[in-house]
């Protein structure tokens, strides 16, 4: 054989043996899986019992070049059938859908004052969506869903590509109601007007993974000895939210179609909502923290954000379940990231007893995540 064939064949073979090791190599493939393998001990502590903590990530790099912009996703254990309780996670599209409405009434918007018939509680539109970025409040999220409707909130999201996606009931009070009660509106000082009732489906039961979970679980203060049965609750996977997260930072990234029909206004004041602090919303500091809804870097700290971070997010936590889906920007030293996670903590397998490991483990997980791949983000990989 001439030796500029046998040097061109020892070259192929060096690169399929280079592209092999490059495969089988986590760390040049997935930065995500590369994190993960951190010896920080919040991190390990979950990923040593993964199973266990039903872990799903989504990570996300983001990449500019000169007008275009590229999505670089990471997943981990990540799949929609494997049932997992979103808990106030769902405030995020009932918010958005909400503003998205408002945007098709000419007699309303965000800074209309109205309440529930029945119920005392006034407040703004754009009140009920601070409250529920800041404090992750319940009573704001279902006046929103009140005014919505299970139904119109799980289209408006179909139509737009973000599938599958079931919001079935409300966060802690009249959960099983399908029918929505009046809003009564404040159309100036003097004159109001009350809404139609809304007559939603009745939820169907789930067919996922996992929708069934732990050993026990608390009804009425008696304990029954069988698993937690999710079937007729929310469902809200990690993609979607993801995705409703991309479209609302990035709208420009998708078809006009597959974007929330909201105003730059309207966008601009979402946004902001999505970042804002309790302290900035008039909270008391000592008891709601800068990271009391802010899980990634600084949730298990009670120091200030610094100014040039911001975290748009959404948190949820219930049932043992945390979940964060945020958008992480630091304009001081270019970095920009989007991660979601959800984690289970609920050691000994009862549900309903307040007895989960949301300081212990969960939150602390979340933490050291978020700073984990800051360090990568901002170590320029």
């Amino acid at each position: 054989m001439p030796t500029y064939l046998k040097v061109k064949l020892l070259l192929c073979v060096f690169s399929v043996l280079l592209l092999k090791t490059c495969a089988e190599d986590p760390g040049t493939q997935d930065p995500l899986k590369q994190v993960l393998l951190s010896e920080d001990p919040y991190i390990r502590q979950v990923m040593d019992k993964v199973e266990e903590h039903e872990l799903q990530i989504i990570y996300t790099r983001i990449e500019r070049r000169a007008d275009s912009l590229l999505f670089h996703d990471y997943n981990f254990q990540v799949d929609k059938k494997d049932y997992f309780y979103p808990a106030s996670t769902v405030k995020f599209p009932i918010a958005v859908t909400a503003l998205e409405k408002l945007n098709e009434l000419d007699s309303l918007d965000r800074n209309v004052r109205y309440y529930i018939e029945g119920d005392t509680i006034e407040n703004t539109f754009a009140e009920d969506i601070i409250k529920i970025f800041t404090v992750s409040d319940n009573h704001a999220n279902n006046r929103l869903l009140e005014f919505l409707g299970q139904d119109d909130i799980n289209n408006r999201l179909l139509t737009k590509g973000i599938s599958p996606v079931r919001i079935s009931h409300r966060l802690g009070v009249h959960s099983d109601e399908v029918t929505t009660r009046p809003l009564v509106l404040y159309m100036n000082d003097s004159t109001t007007a009350l809404s139609k009732p809304i007559v939603n489906k009745a939820p169907e039961p789930l067919l996922l993974n996992g929708i069934k979970k732990g050993r026990g679980f608390y009804k009425a203060d008696s304990l029954y000895a069988e698993p937690f049965d999710f079937k007729l609750k929310n469902y809200y996977p990690l993609f979607a939210q993801h995705e409703v997260l991309k479209r609302v930072v990035y709208p420009e990234y998708y078809a006009k179609e597959e974007q929330f029909k909201i105003t730059q206004e309207q966008r601009a004041f979402l946004l902001e909502a999505m970042q804002m602090l309790p302290r900035e919303a008039g909270y008391d500091e000592e008891e709601y923290y800068d990271g009391y809804c802010k899980f990634f870097l600084y949730g298990d700290t009670l120091e200030r954000i610094p100014d040039h971070l911001q975290i748009y997010n959404k948190v949820g936590f219930a049932y043992g379940t945390l979940t964060d889906c945020a958008y992480i920007r630091d304009e001081l030293n270019k970095v920009e990231f989007m991660v979601s996670a959800t984690l289970l903590v609920n050691q000994d397998g009862i549900f309903n007893d307040d007895a989960y490991e949301y300081d212990e483990v969960g939150i602390p997980f979340l933490a050291a995540l978020g700073r984990a791949l800051y360090t990568f983000e901002r170590s320029g990989n």
